[in-house]
């Protein structure tokens, strides 16, 4: 039987409206109120409120575990708003980690709280077809044929799609417009046998592998060019980010255990490295040692499993791409994505990688690190902030006079490419695999 994280009372206060583990509540106590978090928290530079701000939340969750604030409406509201972006973390000067604090006290509410009749819908949406890239492609299979027949874009046209729920009719915006009616799984071999430079296990991630199967590919391809021996297990399962980041801890523990079985099993061929295109994914990934630290089966193998986890552009630049002798001619900006800036500290790899494409401009974008209101599911569940978000995103953007945007999430691409759509932008979004590959191997 798998051990999970203890309940135990951070205050011996027997009235607290919300219980924390007391290492996770300690986190909490390391803020001194400095206030050099709130330029960088997305929710506090919109709205100014205190309790929209990383050092305002961490009271509120500090006197809900000590009994001193009630859960209400008011108070989870100020706390749904948080991006988890974890922002606050890099601007932080005395080290607080504030996620652990949000998340699990977003998983202490799920425990108590009655969601409403939507947000249970939104909840299985997440839960049975997100996660599972099978369900996706069967799901996202109407709408892809409609597009290939030419009736989804009249469909949008008449603009009955207005008509949905805000989240449904968020949900609906941010479908690709390109993308193959049936997505095909990556090879589970590539690259040279004997002797690879170096192992790589490939993690494709459920919604990129389904939204972003021609990025994965190309990293694999990219990958094998390089003299990686590249493994896509067959066991790989949703990395937990959506679940542990909407409250569901265990379940984000039990596919934890999968990944790491998968990936790291306890016999046969190990990998040097396991490497993502999709930053929410690699930062969840990294937080497995955190996750099983209280499984006497898998807190060690969790620890080991965490310290080899790279981003793609880690990775690219260790195993060093192949001279790329295809200029691309286009003036990018780039945009770091929230989960690799500050969750994984990656900023110079993809820009270190971009500049060596022939013909490739860059040029600076303003507030590069702000968050763009993805955020994992966040725009869906918080539609309003996340498209104040994107549409200051979009303007920073817009002043770059640059036609094309590189950024290295999923959720980061899906969100500024689908809201630069909605007003006309004409804005291209790209990974920075495909600027490389492209680099590398010429146009495909």
């Amino acid at each position: 039987m798998h051990s999970s994280l203890p309940v135990i009372a951070s205050s011996p206060t027997s009235s607290a409206a919300l219980q924390l583990d007391p290492r996770t509540y300690a986190r909490g106590l390391s803020c001194v109120h400095c206030g050099l978090c709130l330029p960088a928290c997305p929710t506090y530079t919109e709205t100014g409120h205190e309790a929209d701000s990383p050092r305002g939340r961490i009271q509120i969750m500090l006197g809900l575990a000590d009994g001193k604030i009630d859960v209400t409406p008011g108070v989870k509201e100020h706390l749904d708003l948080c991006l988890d972006c974890r922002a606050c973390e890099t601007a932080c000067p005395s080290g607080v980690v504030y996620h652990e604090l949000i998340e699990e006290t977003r998983a202490r509410f799920m425990e108590q709280q009655k969601l409403s009749a939507q947000g249970r819908f939104m909840q299985w949406i997440f839960f049975n077809v997100f996660v599972h890239p099978a369900r996706l492609k069967l799901a996202l299979l109407p709408a892809r044929i409609m597009q290939k027949i030419g009736l989804y874009g009249l469909l949008r046209k008449s603009g009955v799609m207005k008509l949905l729920p805000s989240q449904l009719r968020k949900m609906e915006q941010m479908l690709p417009a390109k993308g193959r009616l049936w997505p095909t799984r990556l090879p589970e071999k590539s690259g040279p046998v004997n002797p690879p430079k170096t192992r790589v296990g490939f993690f494709s991630g459920c919604i990129g592998s389904v939204m972003f199967e021609k990025v994965n590919r190309q990293a694999v391809e990219s990958l094998a060019a390089s003299g990686a021996g590249v493994t896509c297990p067959r066991g790989e399962k949703c990395c937990g980010a959506i679940h542990h980041h909407n409250g569901d801890h265990h379940t984000a523990q039990d596919l934890a255990r999968a990944n790491i079985d998968a990936f790291c099993p306890t016999e046969g061929e190990q990998v040097d490295f396991v490497a993502t295109n999709i930053a929410g994914c690699g930062a969840m990934l990294r937080e497995y040692d955190v996750l099983l630290r209280d499984d006497p089966t898998y807190a060690e193998r969790a620890a080991g499993f965490a310290k080899k986890v790279r981003d793609i552009s880690e990775v690219l630049s260790i195993v060093d791409l192949p001279e790329m002798k295809h200029a691309v001619d286009a003036k990018v900006t780039y945009h770091d994505a929230c989960h690799l800036a500050h969750a994984q500290k990656i900023t110079t790899q993809p820009r270190a990688l971009l500049a060596r494409v022939p013909g490739l401009k860059m040029v600076h974008l303003p507030e590069s690190d702000m968050c763009c209101g993805a955020a994992g599911t966040y725009n869906l569940t918080q539609p309003e902030m996340a498209t104040r978000l994107a549409e200051r995103k979009l303007k920073n953007i817009e002043t770059t006079g640059c036609g094309t945007c590189v950024t290295g999430n999923v959720g980061c691409a899906m969100q500024i490419q689908s809201e630069a759509d909605a007003r006309g932008q004409g804005l291209k979004v790209l990974h920075p695999v495909e600027v490389l590959h492209a680099g590398v191997f010429g146009k495909s």
